[in-house]
């Protein structure tokens, strides 16, 4: 249907306008009854619906509307399947249109820099690719039903340690290669309907007042054309942050923010276009949303829990697998251990907090899927509400152990352990969870652990077990999903989308993180996750993009289109993958790319593209990626844009970011020359590598010295300059070869030599 919105926003009062900016109420937008603006409901979360009952209270006190429950973020990237995220978020759109939920607040794209912040649960990777490839994948689901998206926290929102106040202090090239990069994919391939600025600031600037964020780089260089609202409580000055691009300030500010706006209008300080176009931008949301409304709409709940074990089960890791002790057979006896077995940890704690419609029992389930012919046990183990050991609990487990075949224990984190809200203080599990895996290891060889977590763990205890899964935070369907890849029935097939370091230590944010007072330095720069484990050649205790698999497959054949390139074409690169075991299975062919030499510090590699296949036993397919600049660009600070340096550039097909099975070259081309003016600190060794400024120089300065200058510039090549006073002379400025050559080259000799070189350099 075809509206004039500008005409019906030149039809409102000043205060009608001001009014559009803020919240109705903590879920709801404004209207104007008298114009036919309706008032549209917006809610949380990511990985189900949480639509409150009550009144709005934001960190899931109040029960909300039954919906389900689907793996976090933290769980879906690692599935690596954009197709199965895309159908996570269908299914979220079908519940949002049933309960009359017009924008969904999600998802998170925000990088996990430690394994600390407590809701990295919510967020997909410390990659910036996997991370926007996700969210993109997340936010087409969605928006397909005709529900609008809002990508959060933008950006730099990394922690939830005095979240509200902190300043993060980052330099442009990692904001830019790491942190935006993530939303980046995701408003470009996405197309968020609105996208969500976070509570920090950043370079000394709240993300709610940054201009340079919410215009000119989200909307300017990226393309975005919804409407901007902040986190709920986000706004510092509502004035300021109307006039940097954020349009809506959530939850209601009762009338406080609107007021501000329109004394701003009325005094001339805020132009009334500037609040104009903010309103235009909101009731082109509210508008679409009204025309993708559907009527009576339904879902069925039963289908979509079953997609939520589908999707589960391709969210799990499984990191150990010794002797094949996985999967299980169907018969013997099973002890299946740990209170999570009974009571599980499904999904995290704050804003994302899920009602499920259905909640799978993990211990009947596995009962379920282990047939008449297995035996199976259950002991507590620990109790949920201590961390300390029960010493009853655990001889009861112990019995139960010794009395079985295999072991199963369901361990990791507790609710209290991670939440929207406040960060880890350390990486480890309760003292119970870590005494239980001990004892039970010294009487039983065979031990699985069953993980439940939102972020990494240390694993003191691993190599006293043969089998570990990592299932994440799996939802509602997660029993269900575990009892599949346990007896078999499925077969493993995700991979880490964040590194699992030995220790906290390790981190790169390790000596940064969350910093001090209001600020917080990344100072390890772009080397986030596995770009920092492999430049410092850190062993991890299980590395980015890794997971095994109840197949084996074997890669062969890569094969570039080409050996060379110019950074205005694309290549296309292809790999042969098979499976050799007896199995059907999915394997994750991933993507990376190494500059063999580069005049800018680069991780030895970053990943540019992954494809999941499914392969039955014996069946090969081929896997094609297509690349083009970004897959080998940096960020170039003094040209403010993507650049490629002209060199060869490696190609790897990697299981993980740590096996590297396939590598071939490619040479790429730079069409963009980036050239710095000369001027008096130039250094000397900078100019005589230039081949083009070179000979200018040499031809000046020999031109300029005498016999008995300290220094001169070496014209025969049959006699080259003592290497001593060659690299003297490499970090020496042109001002100082004014001192040195004794009055030979003079002031006004150097700037003439300065002219000269720029006029090479722009033409």
């Amino acid at each position: 249907m075809q509206r004039d919105i500008k005409k019906l926003i030149s039809q409102m009062t000043l205060e009608e306008k001001a009014g559009m900016c803020s919240g109705l109420d903590f879920w709801h937008l404004k209207g104007v009854e008298r114009l036919g603006v309706p008032s549209i409901m917006v809610t949380d979360g990511p990985h189900g619906l949480r639509k409150q009952e009550q009144k709005g209270d934001h960190v899931g006190i109040h029960d909300s509307v039954p919906a389900t429950c689907f793996p976090t973020a933290a769980g879906l990237a690692s599935s690596w399947n954009r197709e199965l995220v895309e159908k996570v978020g269908t299914a979220l759109g079908e519940e949002c249109q049933a309960e009359g939920v017009s924008v969904l607040l999600g998802p998170g794209a925000n990088i996990k820099r430690s394994p600390l912040c407590g809701r990295n649960f919510e967020y997909f990777s410390e990659d910036p690719y996997l991370s926007s490839e996700m969210a993109a994948s997340h936010i087409k689901g969605v928006q397909s039903q005709g529900v609008g998206t809002s990508l959060k926290h933008f950006a730099a929102n990394n922690q939830e340690h005095r979240r509200m106040s902190v300043d993060v202090i980052v330099d442009e090239r990692t904001l830019r290669e790491i942190y935006l990069s993530s939303f980046e994919g995701a408003v470009k391939k996405g197309k968020p309907w609105t996208v969500m600025c976070s509570y920090n600031k950043i370079n000394g600037e709240y993300a709610s007042e940054n201009k340079n964020l919410l215009t000119e780089i989200l909307r300017d260089e990226w393309g975005f054309e919804g409407f901007v609202v902040s986190d709920w409580g986000a706004v510092n000055e509502r004035v300021k942050g109307l006039e940097a691009g954020l349009d809506l300030e959530m939850p209601s500010s009762f009338g406080v923010g609107d007021g501000k706006i329109v004394e701003a209008v009325k005094n001339g300080i805020l132009p009334e276009e500037v609040l104009d176009r903010a309103v235009e931008r909101i009731l082109n949301i509210i508008f679409k949303v009204v025309d993708n409304r559907k009527e009576n709409a339904a879902y069925d709940k039963h289908a979509h829990h079953q997609l939520a074990r589908e999707v589960a089960r391709e969210c799990m890791v499984l990191l150990k697998n010794e002797d094949n002790i996985l999967p299980l057979k169907k018969q013997g006896t099973v002890a299946i251990i740990g209170e999570f077995a009974k009571r599980p940890r499904y999904q995290g704690g704050g804003s994302s907090h899920v009602n499920p419609t259905i909640l799978d029992d993990v211990y009947e389930e596995i009962r379920k899927s282990a047939g008449d012919n297995v035996n199976v046990t259950y002991a507590q183990g620990y109790s949920l509400e201590k961390d300390e050991t029960n010493e009853g609990l655990l001889e009861e487990a112990k019995k139960a152990a010794v009395q079985a075949d295999v072991a199963v224990i369901f361990a990791g984190l507790p609710d209290h352990y991670e939440s929207e809200g406040y960060d880890r203080q350390h990486m480890r599990m309760p003292e119970s969870h870590c005494a239980l895996i001990e004892a039970i290891a010294q009487v039983q060889p065979n031990v699985v652990v069953v993980l439940s977590n939102g972020s990494p763990i240390e694993m003191s205890w691993i190599d006293k077990v043969k089998g570990v899964l990592e299932a994440y935070l799996a939802g509602q369907a997660m029993g269900g999903a575990v009892a599949d890849l346990l007896f078999g029935d499925a077969n493993p097939s995700g991979k880490l989308a964040e590194t699992f370091p030995k220790e906290l230590s390790h981190n790169p944010s390790y000596l940064n993180f969350p910093g001090e007072g209001d600020r917080v330095e990344y100072r390890e720069g772009a080397f986030v996750g596995y770009r920092y484990y492999d430049k410092k050649n850190i062993e991890p205790l299980f590395p980015f993009g890794y997971g095994l698999s109840y197949t084996a497959f074997e890669y062969s054949d890569l094969n570039i289109n080409k050996k060379e390139m110019l950074d205005t074409e694309t290549v296309t690169v292809s790999v042969k993958v098979k499976n050799i075991g007896d199995m059907t299975g999915k394997e994750v062919v991933q993507l990376y790319v190494r500059d063999v030499e580069s005049s800018v510090i680069r991780p030895e590699k970053e990943l540019k593209g992954f494809e999941k296949v499914e392969l039955k036993p014996g069946e090969e397919k081929t896997v094609v990626f297509e690349l083009d600049k970004r897959a080998f660009a940096y960020y170039n600070t003094d040209i403010k844009d993507w650049h490629v340096e002209t060199g060869e550039f490696e190609i790897l097909i990697g299981k993980s970011s740590r096996d590297i099975v396939l590598k071939e070259k490619i040479v790429v081309k730079s069409t963009v020359t980036v050239r710095k003016p000369v001027h008096r600190n130039t250094l000397m060794g900078d100019l005589l590598s230039d081949p083009n400024l070179a000979p200018v120089i040499k031809e000046f300065m020999s031109r300029a010295t005498q016999e008995n200058s300290v220094i001169s510039v070496p014209q025969d090549q049959e006699k080259p300059m003592d290497p001593i006073m060659m690299a003297i002379m490499r970090y020496t400025p042109l001002r100082a070869i004014v001192n040195f050559s004794r009055g030979a080259f003079t002031e006004e000799k150097m700037n003439e030599l300065i002219q000269k070189l720029n006029e090479k350099l722009n033409g």
